[in-house]
């Protein structure tokens, strides 16, 4: 299509229209397909990162060997070993692993060396960065959790969930616990100021909340005050549906309430996730403060 000026009747053909133009520009990229492009950037970054596989991945699995050979005896008061409390626990501490301790730290390293500041400059959406992180978390969660089953399973003799119910609350706590957790580390990730600093400020609280929620010790043996403080917080919540999923129900005299309390932990784990989202949205940085 051409333009005549109305003056001469001359044809210009140079001059673009508005249809060329809008062809000519560059389309912006569907956020589904940005999304499976970023999961697929993020999963090759991950597993070709030796230290990320070490820390996130081994160091519950070096958790399980170390304390799972050491526990004996049956926890106070029912005929449940010790040694099981401890591996439904450690299940638990390693979905916070993959999902909060290791998102957390990539975050804040991304945007100290300005890669995600780059990737919000480019067309692709905004949300296919995070669709990318939650991709890579669901995957690493998974494999982290059937390698500590294995592990529990083959070496320490932990039972498999027994009914088809104990299977399907074993999917919805896996579930609700990784996006939960994956919302927290997103929006914690704000409180990292630089990348030297990561580690140190996720570690401390990966290793607190593990204490306090029921992974090494029975939940119901704490003090009370530790009780208190690892109910506002995912992780307990999570070790207690996966204790209710591979431990007796007679092993429920032995927590605070008496009860798997299942409908509470779901409650509690769409409310982090839930919550963890609007944080994310209204806090996350898309550049650190060394990058111009």
């Amino acid at each position: 299509m051409t333009l005549t000026e109305p003056s001469t009747g001359r044809t210009d053909r140079t001059v673009p229209t508005a249809e060329r133009a809008m062809a000519d520009s560059p389309r912006m990229p569907g956020v589904w397909r940005a999304s499976a492009a970023r999961s697929k950037v993020e999963l090759r970054a991950f597993f070709r990162n030796k230290q990320s596989l070490v820390f996130t991945l081994m160091f519950p699995v070096i958790l399980l060997v170390v304390f799972g050979s050491i526990f004996s005896g049956k926890v106070a008061g029912t005929q449940t070993d010790l040694k099981q409390v401890f591996m439904a626990g450690i299940v638990a501490a390693g979905v916070m692993s993959t999902a909060f301790s290791g998102l957390a730290i990539s975050i804040a390293i991304e945007r100290d060396t300005g890669t995600v500041r780059r990737l919000a400059m480019t067309p692709m959406p905004k949300s296919a960065y995070f669709i990318g992180k939650l991709v890579r978390v669901i995957v690493t969660t998974a494999l982290e959790t059937a390698l500590l089953l294995g592990i529990a399973l083959t070496l320490f003799g932990l039972p498999l969930p027994s009914t088809g119910e104990r299977w399907m609350t074993l999917g919805w706590d896996l579930a609700l616990g990784t996006i939960a957790c994956a919302m927290a580390g997103a929006a914690y990730s704000a409180l990292i100021p630089n990348s030297r600093s990561a580690a140190a400020i996720v570690t401390p609280v990966f290793m607190v909340l593990q204490f306090i929620s029921g992974v090494f010790f029975p939940f119901g043996q704490l003090p009370h005050w530790m009780q208190t403080v690892a109910a506002f917080f995912p992780v307990k919540w999570m070790a207690q549906g996966f204790r209710s999923v591979f431990l007796p129900d007679s092993f429920t005299v032995a927590e605070p309430a008496h009860s798997w309390e299942l409908g509470r932990i779901a409650l509690v784990l769409a409310l982090w996730s839930l919550g963890g989202l609007v944080t994310t949205a209204l806090t996350f940085r898309w550049r650190g403060p060394r990058v111009r």
